[in-house]
């Protein structure tokens, strides 16, 4: 019997790589100029890496990872149009809601990770704080808030990397190399 492969950490990377590169401009580290390359990895890494590796958790009978990674595949292909083709037609409130309809998404996602890993749990947690405060900072109208929630999404960027890490090596080496 083969063993299929763990495609969590492939999703998670994917995460992590365009949310570090999208949190970055949110934090006022990077002027919005740099958006093109977040839209690029918004579609291959962030888009069409999760959806795959959630196609790949519905073959393992992984609802919950089937759910997250399809989700939020759908979410990055969802950015990335909206950035494209509708940013300069939808008013902030609207932008205010899509995030955050996914926050509360992602409120029960977190409660389902409580039966999961810890650092699962925190990469939820860290991403629910994260789409709650740029929903506030959209509707406030508020670079400030905004920033903020671009500190969050770069500590859910890395608490993704560092989940998706972890899987890899300690299955590559047999044992755990860095707990999760």
């Amino acid at each position: 019997m083969n063993k299929l492969a763990n495609p969590a950490p492939l999703g998670l990377i994917g995460f992590a790589t365009t949310t570090w590169l999208l949190s970055m401009i949110n934090a006022g580290w990077l002027s919005p100029d740099g958006e093109g390359i977040v839209l690029a990895m918004a579609f291959a890494m962030g888009g069409s890496m999760q959806l795959l590796a959630g196609i790949m958790e519905y073959a393992r009978g992984n609802t919950f990872g089937f759910t997250a990674f399809n989700a939020y595949g759908a979410f990055w292909w969802s950015y990335a149009l909206f950035v494209i083709f509708f940013s300069a037609k939808v008013p902030g409130v609207m932008v205010g809601w899509y995030l955050l309809l996914w926050g509360i998404f992602t409120f029960y996602m977190w409660i389902g990770t409580l039966k999961l890993g810890g650092a699962l749990q925190l990469v939820f947690l860290a991403l629910w704080l994260t789409f709650v405060v740029l929903a506030i900072g959209a509707f406030a109208g508020s670079s400030g808030i905004t920033h903020v929630g671009g500190y969050l999404g770069l500590i859910t960027a890395i608490l993704a990397g560092y989940t998706s890490a972890a899987q890899v090596l300690n299955e590559v080496y047999g044992r755990t190399v860095l707990p999760a």
